[in-house]
């Protein structure tokens, strides 16, 4: 990590070198060796993690674009690890625990397959066809999984948290499931996700030659493109929703999931701009001295409680990196210099990073995680949602 630490010297704003510096230090902290499951060298959540050591998708992702333009074999290694824990059915695990000497991971859920955007980015940079086969193999089982676990009725797909509280979405204690009747019904994350996939099975597929694969990964993510823009767009909020909550305010909720449809470049260009323009700009909302709150503030679930109010520096990211799609870079410096500008001001005054982040500019301590458990803060030296490096180099190229 000696050369990226060099590097971020000279990223970004000088008010926020010592931050970058302290998440270069937090990532070689954070990576062990090689140990079973894992082949390769492994970077968990965080050292301060409350019920780590883990290694989760969602923040390996993370790790990975923070690294993947300084460090491509850390990076690779870690894209690595986790394709190789897919299962016969197309599974690959959410979150890896270590406790009591034991690995454990759920063999019926996953999380948001997050990972092919980091596959992407790596190939972009480096052109690893090797890699692309391996991950292109990969993701076909796991859409297979998606189509044979968690399809909709009708259309789309779904989380298992609409039947439990599992929080295989990643947002633990999400409010949107608050009041339904379970049902296999469409959710706009898990929806939006799946689309995605089929659009970089098609572009690797056709990477890899693969003509008639490649068409028809395209074709179902057209399918997919329209449906989200037809159904799950409400022109009342300017947000997408879940299936069940379009057009119905009594169980319509305003969540930064209902911005994934901008993030993955689903949403017509018209609805992409409504989103920006409407909610993520807009003060009452999602436009906070830390952006982006999970919850908009004017809605009355909102609360300085984990995924119900405070901001996460990997959600701004993905905000911004969706803005950037629809050529909306003004909006994408502005809410990630936010984030980093925050994080920074409280890296100086608590010398470590945090989970998530207060909305209005308080300190961490201030916010709740999970009032029923013993933890009940945000967790310090957290990597897994603070790809501040990636974050930086975004803000840059936008700049």
């Amino acid at each position: 990590m000696r050369s990226l630490k060099q590097q971020v010297y000279d990223m970004g704003k000088p008010e926020w070198r010592s931050m970058l510096e302290y998440a270069v230090e937090l990532h070689k902290k954070c990576t062990r060796e090689p140990v079973p499951p894992f082949q390769y060298p492994w970077e968990e959540i965080g050292t301060g993690y409350c019920y780590g050591p883990a290694f989760s998708h969602i923040d390996l992702t993370h790790a990975t674009l923070d690294t993947l333009r300084y460090q491509p074999v850390h990076a690779k290694n870690q894209i690595l690890n986790y394709l190789n824990l897919q299962t016969s059915d197309g599974l690959i695990p959410g979150c890896i625990w270590f406790r009591g000497g034991e690995v454990k991971w759920s063999m019926v859920k996953g999380h948001p397959p997050y990972w092919p955007v980091a596959v992407q980015d790596f190939h972009d940079l480096y052109e690893d066809i090797d890699l692309l086969r391996t991950a292109y193999l990969a993701l076909v089982r796991q859409i297979g999984w998606f189509e044979t676990k968690r399809k909709a009725e009708n259309e789309g797909y779904y989380y298992i948290d609409l039947w439990k509280k599992e929080w295989e979405s990643g947002v633990d204690d999400g409010i949107r499931y608050d009041h339904i009747t379970p049902g296999p019904y469409a959710c706009v994350d898990a929806t939006a996700h799946v689309y995605q996939m089929h659009v970089f099975a098609a572009q690797w597929a056709s990477l890899l030659d693969l003509a008639d694969e490649s068409e028809k990964w395209q074709i179902r993510a057209d399918q997919l493109k329209e449906f989200i823009r037809s159904a799950l767009f409400d022109e009342e909020t300017a947000l997408f929703h879940d299936i069940w909550s379009v057009g119905n305010p009594g169980s319509r909720r305003l969540t930064f999931e209902g911005m994934w449809p901008m993030m993955v470049g689903a949403a017509t260009l018209e609805q992409a701009n409504r989103v920006i323009d409407e909610n993520l700009l807009n003060p009452k909302r999602f436009f906070t001295k830390h952006p982006v709150p999970t919850i908009a503030l004017e809605d009355p679930a909102f609360e300085l409680r984990m995924w119900r109010g405070p901001s996460w520096n990997s959600i701004t990211y993905w905000v911004a990196r969706g803005c950037t799609l629809y050529g909306r870079n003004d909006a994408a410096k502005v809410i990630l210099e936010r984030a980093l500008d925050h994080t920074a001001e409280k890296f100086s005054e608590s010398g470590t990073l945090w989970e998530f982040y207060h909305p209005h500019g308080g300190h961490p301590t201030e916010l709740q995680r999970k009032p029923y458990t013993e933890f009940n803060q945000p967790c310090r030296e957290y990597m897994g949602h603070n790809p501040l490096i990636a974050m930086t180099d975004l803000w840059a190229s936008v700049n």
